[in-house]
């Protein structure tokens, strides 16, 4: 690039007229320069190295555990560093074997007398349990089938009906040598509570039977009642019954 600058300058200089040197100027004289090169100071480049040295001091890893750590220390027999818990291996913490009559038995084989956990045995069972059976002194259940169409629904629905149910006109005062003339199938009253109800037209639907109730009827069945069911609410299942109150003979 120089030498194509230098070639071109003196090119034009020539096609100048001639003149007197005294007029003529000097001819510029194009000096060629080295590009310079900063050179960083030795202070820099030392400082720049002591930071290295710290950036590599950072990239150490701290020791785990730590150098004053109790798992360093070991069985910890330090005064001032308490000893670790021993970690149970897994035979350790496994249970016990079974018994031998326990280990070499079958399913559906009892135990035999002389088994080690000391059950007595007990013929049909399994287990070798004692069971005690207690369905001979268990009563029988007092429910029986009822005829269709004489559920509860069905009794609640008769007394929304509107039918008679009482058999009286009004309610009365009725005494105890009284009650005891309605104790016929089709005539049958009973006093619960000191009221006296007509349970003829009940006696299909009572779940436990016509023969149970029958029990009380022409006399006070309260007694009864309350060891037989003391949890119904009598008033609400007999109140379209309701022929009147129990009054002493007097």
């Amino acid at each position: 690039m120089a030498s194509y600058l230098r070639g071109w300058l003196t090119s034009q200089i020539s096609a100048l007229p001639t003149s007197t040197p005294e007029s003529n100027p000097p001819t510029p004289t194009i000096v060629e320069h080295e590009p310079s090169i900063e050179v960083e100071d030795d202070d820099d480049v030392d400082t720049v190295k002591g930071d290295d040295d710290d950036d590599d001091d950072d990239d150490v890893p701290p020791s785990f555990p730590a150098l004053n750590s109790a798992q360093r220390i070991g069985t910890g027999t330090s005064t001032t560093v308490p000893a670790l818990p021993r970690v149970l291996t897994d035979s350790e913490l496994m249970p016990p074997p079974p018994p031998p009559s326990l280990a070499t038995r079958r399913p559906g084989i009892p135990l035999s007398p002389s088994n080690s956990l000391g059950v007595p045995q007990t013929p049909g069972s399994s287990l070798g349990v004692t069971t005690t059976t207690k369905a001979a002194n268990k009563k029988a259940s007092r429910k029986v089938a009822l005829a269709p169409g004489h559920g509860p629904l069905d009794w609640a629905n008769l007394k929304k009906s509107g039918q008679d149910l009482r058999g009286v006109d009004t309610l009365m005062r009725i005494s105890m040598s009284e009650l005891k003339q309605h104790n016929k199938r089709d005539d049958a009253w009973s006093a619960f509570n000191g009221k006296v109800y007509n349970i003829t037209p009940y006696l299909a639907y009572h779940p436990g039977g016509e023969k149970e109730l029958m029990r009380a009827a022409g006399r006070d069945g309260t007694k009864l009642f309350n060891l037989t069911h003391a949890w119904v609410n009598v008033d609400y299942m007999l109140d379209a019954c309701l022929v009147g109150f129990l009054v002493s003979d007097s």
